[in-house]
């Protein structure tokens, strides 16, 4: 039976319910639903708008209020959940979230953003590297592994409306991009581009200067698959009509 996972930087789940993404979630229907930048924690919000859907609920919220977070709604009992990556710096600001299936794993994460100035830029950065180590040891144990969230990178210049002008600019940085390059050369699937390699293809649009109705975007938004989960994709979209967020959903179907 194919298991249908979305995830979704709701840039504030609270604002995002208010323009119904209980309706929207009931309609697309996913088995595995993963959050980015939940920006709450599970007492300032209507749980039970999403336990009616048949949802269990685990939230790894950060420690500032307001501010960052992660959660995965499921329709199918995990045999294990694991709450951050156990790196204290990261797991302050609930940015990893794991569940363990039978057969797959799905982890959720909410990578830093390097915009806001140099400070956060170097947290990307050791991030990263943090991260990747942190992934490469995982995979020896939990093999079929799906990793998803708001990774705040383009990978190629496809992945983002005007490369030329934002070569410098976090999110597209040189180093950044060699980051994605190594991810997905030593052991992990772009599950949208295994499907699709159509350019103008994005997940995040700036509020400014009517951004999304133009379609001026980047693709920062991944679900990435293990190797050996390869032949198990069944289909992989971006679902831009979802509009709760300055982000918009993606889909992976497996089987």
């Amino acid at each position: 039976m194919p298991t249908k996972i979305i995830s979704y930087n709701v840039n504030g789940i609270r604002a995002a319910m208010t323009k119904d993404l209980c309706g929207w979630l009931e309609a697309a229907n996913p088995d595995v639903f993963c959050l980015q930048e939940i920006k709450a924690t599970p007492d300032q919000v209507d749980v039970a708008a999403f336990e009616k859907l048949g949802y269990q609920l685990f939230w790894n919220p950060a420690e500032k209020k307001g501010y960052s977070g992660t959660a995965i709604f499921t329709k199918h009992k995990p045999k294990h959940v694991e709450i951050g990556c156990g790196i204290p710096i990261y797991d302050f600001e609930g940015r990893v979230i794991r569940a363990d299936y039978e057969d797959f794993s799905v982890m959720n994460v909410y990578m830093p953003s390097g915009s806001s100035g140099e400070e956060r830029q170097d947290f990307k950065f050791k991030w990263l590297a943090d991260f990747y180590v942190y992934i490469q040891n995982l995979i020896k144990t939990i093999p079929n592994l799906i990793i998803v969230g708001d990774y705040n990178i383009c990978h190629r210049a496809i992945d983002i409306h005007n490369p030329k002008s934002n070569a410098q600019t976090s999110g597209f940085l040189p180093e950044e991009r060699e980051w994605m390059e190594k991810f997905f050369t030593n052991g992990f699937i772009d599950t949208f581009r295994h499907f699709n390699t159509e350019p103008h293809n994005y997940t995040w649009w700036s509020y400014r200067a009517g951004a999304r109705g133009k379609n001026l975007g980047w693709r920062i938004d991944y679900q990435a698959a293990t190797m050996p989960m390869k032949e198990r994709l069944k289909r992989a979209l971006i679902l831009p009509d979802a509009k709760h967020s300055d982000h918009c959903p993606t889909l992976l179907e497996i089987n």
